[in-house]
């Protein structure tokens, strides 16, 4: 991970970490954290804890976002410390809802300059957000004008999978989320997977793959690389370290403390599990397994 990001990563670049409730990228983030970047652009449809993260280390100047809160817990304390206070320093804001964001990553996969949507008809997002267009419809219709949102093509797009081969064919299930779309819409992508398998594992069961080795750069094996999230089918959501996180962030200092000892004071993802211990990692491995295999057939 740390050559990933070195050579993936530069100050000033507009970032995004895929992810919706699992397979978010902390061991990316956390990296990036320890590398010092500054000045970022960190889009994402759920900014939750590694974004507050981000912002708490000073790495990010700007955010593009939907939702953003500690999932089943409350606010994100350092986003609206910067936001509110400005700090460590102010950050600016372009907002949209969960479609809108991933509406631009699709324009962006798709190689347009914008796409229509009919959720804005109506709201006062475009009051709001100089970036949400109308457009007059130049067809017949119900409606004379149309919501249009803008590409959003990242720099850099950090996405996870359960499973991918070393080139970077990748196997996704659960929640899909806007992985896919990032991966896709962005120039360079970080591919971050709980492992890496053979050709043929991959060929066994097609239907779960979605990400292509054509669109990825970087391939890095990290197991447990989403923790505190999940990774379906691998391990489940750390409840406590978001509950910790709340606590520990009710303050700038608190923040940095957390920071010193989790990401300053770890080299990599394997001293930072190591400091999780095997029994609480233990505890999060699934209980049961209902997937039933495929015999996809040999051909």
């Amino acid at each position: 991970m740390e050559g990933a990001i070195d050579a993936a990563v530069e100050d000033g670049q507009t970032m995004y970490l895929g992810g919706f409730t699992h397979l978010i990228p902390f061991a990316a983030g956390h990296e990036i954290i320890r590398q010092g970047y500054e000045g970022l652009t960190a889009a994402r449809a759920t900014p939750d804890l590694i974004y507050d993260q981000l912002i708490a280390a000073g790495c990010v100047d700007d955010v593009v976002f939907s939702w953003a809160g500690n999932p089943g817990v409350g606010s994100l304390r350092a986003f609206r410390r910067a936001v509110e206070e400005e700090v460590p320093h102010a950050i600016g804001l372009e907002e949209y809802s969960h479609f809108g964001l991933v509406t631009r990553l699709e324009a962006g996969a798709r190689h347009l300059p914008f796409l229509p949507l009919r959720s804005y008809v109506g709201s006062d997002y475009i009051e709001h957000n100089d970036a949400i267009r109308l457009l007059e419809n130049p067809y017949d219709g119900p409606l004379n004008e149309i919501p249009v949102v803008p590409a959003l093509n990242p720099d850099v797009a950090i996405v996870r999978a359960q499973r991918a081969t070393e080139d970077g064919s990748a196997q996704l299930w659960g929640i899909l989320g806007e992985i896919v779309e990032a991966a896709f819409a962005a120039d360079t992508v970080v591919l971050s997977v709980e492992e890496i398998v053979d050709e043929d594992v991959i060929r066994s069961d097609p239907n779960r793959t979605f990400i292509p080795d054509s669109v990825v750069d970087y391939v890095v094996e990290e197991p447990y690389g989403s923790h505190p999230s999940y990774a379906q089918g691998y391990y489940g959501r750390d409840n406590e370290a978001y509950l910790t996180w709340d606590e520990q962030s009710q303050s700038h200092d608190g923040t940095q403390e957390w920071l010193d000892e989790w990401v300053y004071g770890v080299e990599n993802r394997r001293e930072y599990l190591e400091k999780l211990t095997p029994e609480r990692l233990l505890d999060l491995e699934p209980k049961t397994n209902y997937a039933t295999p495929i015999d996809m057939g040999e051909y």
